[in-house]
């Protein structure tokens, strides 16, 4: 009886990879736990990179950051951008959330002070996503709104406006919300998984 030949075990085959763009270690984490259903190898931007924000939409904001960091680095680049929305200050802060004032607490402070004492606190977190291919071109798109409202003092630990924006849907501040609702309810996390099976797409995982 003739002994069947074994056949190599071909190495498997590396994931692809996908740069996010930001210098930011904790987005670029948090993106990549939004995407790990997707078998990607993310990386972050290269170090020393600063994309300046022209755009006048999140959209564009995160085209652009995509585009750059694509063209720079030869690989699949996603973009994101994302801003608080206070109804009551007419969409301010906005496009301008992380430029609204030095650090985190005094963005806070600004925003508590300009609201005031008006009941009328509804807000959104906002956030948008590009992918762009090697080559620099935008290819897929995607956007994310988590509705909330403003509260009158901060609750629970976190970076940006966390602590005082309170989610509905879950009875918390975003700052509050454990991981797996952040990905659910989060307007990054919404942005991300209208993201994924076009990412599956393009990047030949489907």
């Amino acid at each position: 009886m003739a002994t069947p030949v074994k056949q190599p075990v071909r190495p498997a085959e590396p994931h692809p990879v996908l740069v996010i763009a930001s210098s930011n270690r904790w987005k670029v984490a948090e993106i990549g736990a939004m995407l790990e259903a997707v078998a990607l190898e993310v990386r972050p931007q290269p170090d020393g990179l600063e994309i300046e924000e022209t755009g006048l939409t999140y959209l564009e904001n995160a085209r652009l950051k995509a585009e750059t960091v694509a063209r720079l680095t030869g690989q699949w680049a996603l973009g994101d951008d994302s801003g608080l929305e206070v109804d009551a200050l007419g969409g301010a802060p906005g496009l301008y959330s992380a430029r609204y004032a030095p650090t985190d607490h005094e963005r806070i402070h600004r925003l508590l002070h300009e609201l005031g004492s008006t009941p009328y606190r509804s807000a959104s977190f906002n956030s948008a996503m590009a992918l762009a291919d090697p080559s620099g071109t935008t290819v897929l798109e995607a956007e994310g709104i988590c509705r909330g409202e403003i509260l009158t003092t901060p609750q629970g630990h976190g970076g940006g406006y966390d602590p005082i924006f309170w989610v509905r849907e879950a009875g918390l501040s975003y700052a509050e919300l454990p991981e797996h609702l952040r990905h659910k309810l989060g307007s990054r996390g919404k942005a991300a998984r209208t993201m994924a099976p076009g990412l599956r797409h393009w990047l030949g995982l489907a």
